[in-house]
């Protein structure tokens, strides 16, 4: 008997869900549609590739742009290393769409107007200071007792490289020796890449090589530790930066780059603009985060010319900062990203507030879910009534036989034999047994 009767729980229990995702169908698959809206409406998933504008090789940003390659990596993102001859070019990359992100140094390139509305900053990341190396036999060239250089006016009459025109440095000389008093005719200017630019130097057939890069440049390092090279000393870098909003006032402190061998032998002041990396206005969000996040992680820690967590910041910023990576800088890490992989964090951070106004107008509309259920059961016995009545009427009215009457009973108890209800409405098909029965009584020959 328990064999028998668990197929018909089972059955009975069957046919009640059946009812209630009929009667939930509709409002499910309105959610699901809206959904789905939503999700196309936020492309809340990043895009797996993003293409990264560096600077030349063995510079610093080439050195930065693989560190970031890493670190996106492991979010499933690929991260193409566009080179370029630096700042200046990755201007232009970001504004021709040929590079979703880039490093750009600040007062390097003259900004458009167009630029404030079609570019975002993630923030200031690192000073890149300007070095300019020179040997100091140079000083031949001015016919007196050899002496450090201290002034950009010394550089008159010497073979200066101030770097491609991709890289931004000789806009910035430019501006420094105009506020010098020192014409570009009055130098012999070049303007090679940084290695032929380096081998000419040391070759001898340049006297000064300008760089404005991060210390973490290898063309850098190897030239503060080469022999009878020497790094120009800013005495009026403080000046500088009153002059030049870009610019800041940094020291390299005596035996930073080598305590054993005392390099540098005394303290050299300089003169650092900052490097943001910008991005496109239409670079994915979730994007934006990634690498403002990276940056946290890969800038924050002391330098030779900043303390730990004084990069990346907000400041010095030519362009809107991308609220994603204000977030990122003053604010602490979001909840969910400290628990879940930052794909699921970003999608629910997303898609919540969307999940919220849904929930907010399905509610109203679940409440028809019940009535709809059971109307939809209750149907399945109530329309079983329509055909009884009709057969009372038809045996009140003696258009029929007592035999039809009985024959058209026992066909409708057949079909009625058939219905299934949940076992909870059990008593409206019970009942209309019940009042066929009683019409069966009503019968002349009953």
């Amino acid at each position: 008997m328990k064999a028998r009767a668990m197929p018909q729980v089972f059955r009975n229990t069957l046919l009640s869900l059946r009812d209630l995702l009929a009667s939930a169908g509709p409002l499910v698959f309105l959610a699901i549609g809206l959904l789905a809206l939503a999700y196309w409406w936020l492309n809340p998933t990043p895009p797996k590739q993003v293409t990264l504008a560096t600077g030349p090789a063995q510079s610093a940003y080439e050195t930065f742009g693989k560190r970031y390659q890493q670190a996106l990596a492991v979010e499933g993102i690929k991260v193409v290393l566009l080179p370029s001859e630096g700042s200046s070019a990755n201007l232009e990359l970001l504004r021709s769409g040929r590079a979703d992100l880039a490093f750009v140094q600040g007062g390097t390139a003259d900004l458009q107007e167009s630029d404030r509305e079609d570019l975002t900053s993630l923030g200031s990341l690192f000073v890149e200071p300007l070095w300019l190396f020179y040997r100091p036999a140079l000083e031949r060239h001015q016919g007196r007792r050899p002496r450090p250089l201290d002034s950009l006016r010394q550089l008159r009459g010497l073979r200066v490289n101030v770097g491609t025109a991709g890289s931004g440095v000789p806009t910035l000389m430019e501006k420094l020796l105009a506020a010098n008093g020192v014409e570009p005719r009055d130098l012999k200017l070049s303007q090679l890449g940084q290695t032929d630019a380096t081998v000419k130097f040391l070759a001898g057939k340049l006297d000064v090589l300008v760089f404005a890069s991060a210390p973490e440049s290898l063309m850098v390092q190897m030239l503060l530790q080469t022999p009878g090279v020497t790094l120009m000393d800013f005495p009026q870098n403080e000046a500088y930066s009153r002059r030049f909003a870009f610019l800041s006032p940094v020291t390299l402190p005596r035996g930073v780059v080598d305590l054993a061998r005392d390099v540098p032998p005394a303290d050299v002041r300089l003169l650092a603009p900052t490097t943001a990396l910008l991005a496109r206005t239409g670079t994915h969000p979730a994007l934006l985060q990634l690498f403002a996040q990276a940056g946290q992680r890969l800038h924050s820690g002391a330098g030779w010319f900043n303390r730990a967590r004084e990069f990346p910041n907000t400041r010095h910023s030519e362009l809107p900062i991308a609220a994603e990576a204000d977030r990122a800088i003053n604010e602490p890490v979001p909840l969910l990203q400290r628990y879940l992989p930052f794909w699921l964090a970003n999608l629910i951070e997303r898609m919540w507030l969307v999940l919220g106004i849904l929930l907010a107008a399905l509610l109203p509309l679940s409440r028809i879910v019940p009535p709809l259920y059971q109307f939809r059961v209750r149907s399945r016995v109530f329309r079983w009534y329509g055909r009884l009545r009709e057969i009372e009427n038809e045996m009140e009215a003696g258009h029929t036989t007592p035999a039809s009457i009985t024959q058209e009973l026992n066909r409708l108890e057949a079909q009625v034999e058939k219905v299934n209800v949940p076992l909870s409405y059990a008593d409206e098909l019970y009942a209309l047994r019940n009042h066929i029965h009683l019409i069966r009584q009503k019968l002349p020959h009953a």
